[in-house]
């Protein structure tokens, strides 16, 4: 994740004669429109709103390029399969999504996120069928993974491999949530392999503290106790000793 959190938004590209030209590096996310995308992005960065979130779906029209550092960019794509999306929208997508995705130089790969209850539909078998022409990498997210139990979990990415077997290497797929944050590191490491950046190493653990029992803490409390100079006497019950009645000297 400390990799992704140095993202801030760069610009919003409506045509592909606006992309920036000093571009090394972009990775690019697509996916079907409420298939949880803008929720990744955001999960992976650690932040609630670098990506935008809405509950109506296809609200993302543009290219939405964010700077990780010089020359290097995360690229939220618009979300496909949207019915409703306007025809004029659909064919202003269709018109960037399409030749970006197929001719954009410094593309180093493609994340592609799914739902995990429903993977592979037709809308995401076309974009893979349509991207694995480049030659380039593709990554795929299975999303709200904590909706499924440990056996569905298992299920689906068994499955999604077996379909994704004729690409070989090229593809790579694993489980994601942003609801548990679960996926994340996995995710940067194959993102950042693609960029030729680092993953930071994460911070070592503060070394654990020693665990005292019980008796020993009573034990030890004890002996501080009895230690030297100690004037308070004690039983074996630890609690103080009542002091012995002194006798008045006798009267001649």
């Amino acid at each position: 994740m400390a990799l992704f959190q140095k993202a801030v938004f760069l610009t919003t590209v409506a045509h592909l004669r606006d992309l920036p030209e000093d571009a090394l590096a972009e990775v690019a996310f697509a996916g079907r429109s409420n298939a949880g995308k803008s929720s990744a992005i955001n999960t992976l960065a650690n932040h609630t709103r670098l990506a935008f979130v809405s509950k109506t779906p296809g609200r993302t029209q543009h290219l939405n390029f964010f700077k990780l550092e010089e020359g290097k960019f995360l690229v939220d794509l618009p979300g496909y399969g949207y019915a409703k999306a306007p025809e004029e929208i659909r064919s202003q997508w269709e018109g960037l999504l399409g030749p970006y995705l197929q001719h954009r130089g410094p593309l180093s790969g493609l994340v592609l996120i799914m739902d995990s209850r429903h993977p592979l539909t037709e809308l995401d078998q076309n974009l893979i069928d349509w991207f694995a022409a480049t030659g380039k990498p593709l990554h795929i997210m299975l999303s709200k993974a904590d909706k499924l139990t440990r056996q569905e979990q298992s299920l689906v990415l068994r499955q999604v491999k077996a379909a994704m077997a004729d690409l070989g290497e090229r593809c790579t797929v694993q489980l994601f949530s942003s609801l548990k944050k679960t996926g994340v590191e996995e995710a940067e490491k194959v993102i950042a392999g693609w960029m030729g950046m680092e993953v930071p190493p994460p911070r070592p653990a503060p070394p654990p503290r020693p665990i005292r029992s019980a008796k020993s803490a009573a034990g030890a409390k004890q002996n501080r106790t009895h230690a030297p100079g100690n004037k308070k006497a004690v039983l074996a019950g630890g609690k103080p000793a009542k002091p012995k009645p002194t006798k008045a000297p006798a009267q001649k």
